[in-house]
């Protein structure tokens, strides 16, 4: 067994023995084990090693989660829940009373009760994305009433101004002369950049909340039950103040592509509408309790915005020199920001379908 994992886990107030840690899923962001104890009367747990090169304050990221799972527990309980420790995630502190250790080597820790006969699954179909629209709406839902301020573990993650600036700054610069290259697709993104940053805008003016949002609407990002039901929403880092275009939009743009986002072959790339269908059912059933006229009429604006805002990243970074995302080759941002671009026109296409949908599923 791995002595050093094992000196983490002891650090927490852990019931029983531990038997056994390995790594477990496949995460991007944080490494994640899971923890066996030797008896079967006491729980299993999830470790994680939380990235701090992407969440630079781990006070205030366990702060915004501790919040939130608190929050939502008393919901449930409230609701008269039966099996709540499936239904909402659960922390285990360290002696001192934290849901996190910094170890003596620099990195920071977090413990979970692993929650058995659960799975989690990858497939995008309409079924799932029903499920995850419903589920990740319902989850904003129980969160419109926090009675604590959380802050941003991502500052300005989804923000479109930002992002403008950034290419703004980035096509002045022009490092490694690749401006002219790219300039029908700068054009092109300028005729509609004004338009894509008009969320921050009805924000200043006061007409668009922000509200609690996941911030990673993924289908893998929900834990089912042996039977097909949803048990509760999971990977909690990026829980922080939103427009619930985030949550809307940023499912879409990789759950209703017919290709990956750096799919070469921009005749496969387009907007698979019963994918919208399913997923925008879910998330009006689910946010009927909280949502406003502007944010739901506003949602097919959210569908076009994350394709676009996700493409003018990728083709900052490549004027920049491809110092951001990683790549396999040297035109990968090239492509990946043809790629969003054609989704974002195939999402314009189908916009006043969208709008008609969305008025059906309303009335």
């Amino acid at each position: 067994m791995n002595h050093e994992l094992t000196n983490v886990a002891s650090a927490f107030l852990l019931e029983g023995k531990i038997a056994e840690i390995k790594p477990l899923g496949n995460g991007l962001i944080n490494d994640t084990f899971k923890i066996a104890t030797a008896d079967e009367a006491t729980p299993d747990y999830v470790l994680q090693r939380i990235n701090i090169a992407i969440f630079k304050d781990v006070d205030l990221l366990q702060h915004n989660i501790e919040v939130v799972t608190r929050h939502i527990r008393r919901k449930l309980e409230m609701r008269g829940e039966k099996d709540i420790n499936r239904k909402v995630l659960t922390f285990v502190p360290t002696a001192d009373g934290k849901t996190y250790l910094q170890a003596a080597d620099g990195t920071f820790w977090r413990i979970a009760v692993f929650i058995p006969e659960s799975f989690t699954y990858e497939t995008v179909n309409p079924d799932y994305s029903y499920f995850a629209g419903k589920s990740f709406s319902e989850f904003e839902a129980m969160l419109t009433d926090v009675p604590e301020q959380l802050g941003e573990t991502i500052p300005d993650f989804h923000n479109m101004a930002l992002r403008r600036r950034q290419l703004d700054e980035a096509t002045k610069e022009d490092k490694v002369g690749r401006v002219k290259e790219v300039s029908n697709l700068l054009n092109e993104i300028y005729d509609h950049v004004e338009h894509m940053c008009m969320a921050e805008e009805l924000y200043k003016e006061g007409r668009l909340p922000k509200r609690i949002c996941h911030c990673d609407t993924k289908v893998n990002n929900m834990l089912f039950d042996k039977d097909g039901h949803v048990l509760c929403v999971i990977d909690l880092d990026t829980v922080m103040p939103s427009f619930v275009f985030s949550d809307y939009g940023d499912f879409l743009r990789t759950g209703a592509n017919f290709v990956a986002e750096d799919c070469p072959d921009l005749k496969d790339v387009g907007f698979n509408m019963e994918i919208f269908r399913a997923f925008t059912e879910g998330y009006i059933e689910g946010s009927e309790s909280f949502l406003t006229p502007i944010e739901r009429d506003n949602l097919p604006f959210a569908a076009a915005l994350f394709p676009f805002m996700q493409a003018v990243r990728f083709l900052t970074d490549y004027i920049n020199g491809d110092t951001y995302y990683k790549i396999q080759y040297p035109e990968h941002n090239l492509v990946r920001t043809e790629n969003q671009m054609a989704l974002f026109r195939d999402v314009v296409r189908h916009e006043g379908e969208m709008n008609d949908f969305i008025k059906r599923l309303t009335r």
